[in-house]
């Protein structure tokens, strides 16, 4: 197994604590214990730069904060927060975003892959879980399930890419540098 650099330890640290602060401001939405917060961008911002590893950490620790400081865990929704940052990292592995180019093609395969973690994790795993660990009614689950992933993927979409659009252009483009 790979040994995890001191770089990506540190940053599953800054990003687990940035989840949980954007965790704790929020918007309810009308179905609820839903609400629209901008953690999952940061997440994204995250994995994709440190991998998959790094994203599910990030979810897993973020998470479990916010619940223990509000109204104690809720593991379906804790584990649904660190499989989007596994799933994320993992779709994101395919950017260079070291590399300075974050474009159309960056954008759109950033944002497509986003909507499909929040779709696997809010329509799947999230109300599977709530099933199997708290015996939840369905139609409560769905409801925020679906609630839950079009504001995540909407607040992930916007600054998660105005985030990495940002980010690309502190990084110096590939073949922008001439030896003299």
């Amino acid at each position: 197994m790979k040994k995890m650099s001191v770089k990506t330890v540190v940053a599953i640290g800054i990003g687990a604590a940035l989840f949980f602060v954007l965790g704790k401001i929020s918007i309810p939405t009308p179905v609820p214990n839903t609400y629209v917060s901008l953690q999952y961008a940061i997440q994204a911002v995250f994995a994709g730069l440190f991998g998959p590893i790094a994203g599910l950490v990030i979810g897993l620790i973020g998470h479990a904060l916010v619940d223990f400081t509000a109204y104690g865990p809720w593991w379906s929704w804790i584990i649904a927060s660190g499989v989007f940052g596994l799933l994320t990292g993992l779709f994101l592995g395919k950017l260079d975003l070291e590399s300075g180019e974050f474009g159309k093609k960056q954008i759109i395969l950033f944002n497509v892959s986003q909507l499909i973690a929040h779709v696997i994790c809010w329509g799947l795993v999230a109300p599977v879980l709530d099933i199997v660990i708290y015996n939840e009614p369905l139609e409560k689950l769905f409801a925020q399930g679906l609630t839950a992933g079009i504001v995540n993927a909407i607040t992930t979409g916007v600054v998660g890419t105005i985030l990495l659009v940002a980010y690309a252009k502190t990084r110096t483009k590939k073949g922008s540098l001439n030896k003299e």
